[in-house]
């Protein structure tokens, strides 16, 4: 085992006493992207690489037509997603011309393999630092004067090599298990929207919903647009650096994307708060149970109409980014959550959202959604009946969850060490 010396970076430990640390702004550069003059849908050799396209979250591809200055990035470059809800994380380039939201980092006399894995520690510091006024976005400087562990080329190479080997390994087990996921996933997604469309009564006369895209209906429900069933209002007009550590727990749209889906119940779920003040300023944003909280913003499509229901009596705000829906009559707001959450309302949201870098959801939108509406002791059967489906379903996706999480866990420390040198590669 090589000598180690205290590398003087905390979240690094020790590296080999011949080994040195270098600020990134020595060692490599960034461009940022940029937004093209025009794009469009036929095809042409020249992409554009948004985050939602090279993170396979968004299927439909846009083409360039004027490439005039613009950054061209070649397969296997490494970006840096610099806008977004995930600001801070790294990714590979596939050929194409970069968008606004990302920069690509060139190294010097780094080996590429090696850098890209010596990343994923910078990253976890990175993320730590985003910033901005609602959408977070990468801190430059404090990239630019991040340490870079820097072993000669050979040892960048062995490294480099020894971790390609594991991780590819690792990353195996980790799409087996995301497969499976997927499906249980898509199978809960069946379930959910053939229940909501249908019913619970195999055998009950059907009607011509008056909806091209949904088809036929049981016979004693309504289609009505949201409008019509609830009121809309906004969330508070605040930052993060509003939250305060103790006061009113406040609801924002990372929370509704990221921990809180389709549910909020603050017995269980933890928020960040805000001044109690907001009682008397903004009154109108305060939330009951049964209230609907829509995030108004997504940085994928599939994220577009993510939203949480209020479960619980403890007074919260609705913070930046949010969108709220409050009943005008009585409705059993469960089946609402699955109905929401079906695909029938998601594809009508979907068609209509709009942005470039994100994904926006307007009051207008959401007012224009029809719904199906089966009378109120029908949407509790439906409700419960769905919920105990689901739950058994979600145990599963939560356990499955857990192990790719644990072995995430083992590639990060594995990382840890190789990138370090703190393991002997000829005992693998």
């Amino acid at each position: 085992m090589k000598n180690l010396k205290n590398s003087g970076i905390e979240w690094l430990g020790e590296i080999p006493e011949h080994w040195e640390m270098v600020k990134i702004k020595y060692i490599a550069n960034y461009k940022k992207g940029k937004n093209p003059k025009k794009y469009s849908d036929i095809p042409n050799e020249n992409i554009y690489l948004t985050m939602e396209f090279l993170r396979k979250k968004h299927k439909k591809i846009l083409y360039i037509e004027d490439t005039s200055d613009l950054i061209k990035v070649s397969e296997n470059d490494i970006l840096l997603l610099w806008d977004g809800a995930n600001a801070g994380e790294f990714v590979l380039a596939q050929d194409g011309y970069l968008a606004s939201t990302m920069a690509v980092i060139n190294f010097k006399d780094i080996e590429k393999k090696y850098a890209k894995h010596f990343l994923v520690l910078i990253e976890q510091e990175l993320r730590k630092q985003t910033n901005g006024m609602g959408i977070p976005h990468v801190n430059g400087d404090f990239f630019e004067n991040l340490f870079f562990a820097y072993p000669p080329l050979k040892e960048q190479e062995q490294i480099a090599n020894f971790l390609d080997e594991k991780c590819e390994k690792i990353q195996n087990f980790i799409e087996k298990k995301e497969k499976l996921l997927s499906l249980l996933q898509e199978q809960k997604q069946a379930l959910i929207n053939e229940t909501i469309t249908k019913g619970l009564d195999k055998n009950v006369k059907l009607k011509n919903s008056g909806i091209e895209w949904l088809g036929e209906i049981p016979e004693h429900w309504e289609v009505r647009k949201l409008k019509m069933l609830f009121s809309f209002g906004n969330g508070l007009n605040i930052t993060k650096a509003d939250f305060i550590s103790f006061g009113i727990p406040c609801i924002s749209y990372g929370e509704i994307h990221s921990k809180y889906p389709c549910r909020l119940d603050l017995s269980v779920h933890k928020l960040p708060f805000v001044s109690e003040t907001y009682l008397n300023d903004k009154p109108q944003s305060l939330l009951s149970k049964g209230d609907f909280v829509f995030a108004d913003t997504s940085e994928d499509i599939e994220g577009s109409g993510n939203f949480t229901c209020i479960q619980s009596n403890i007074p919260l705000f609705a913070g930046y980014h949010t969108i709220i829906l409050r009943p005008k009559t009585q409705i059993y707001s469960l089946y609402f959550s699955f109905l929401f959450d079906s695909i029938f309302v998601r594809n009508q949201i979907r068609e209509k959202v709009w942005g470039v870098k994100v994904f926006s959801i307007t009051k207008s939108i959401l007012k224009e959604v029809q719904c199906f509406i089966p009378p109120l002791k029908e949407q509790e059967q439906i409700a419960n009946f769905l919920d105990k489906k689901c739950e058994k379903i979600d145990s599963l996706i939560t356990k499955i969850k857990k192990q790719i999480e644990l072995i995430k866990e083992y590639k990060t420390t594995l990382i840890n060490e190789a990138v370090c040198g703190r393991i002997n590669l000829n005992k693998g």
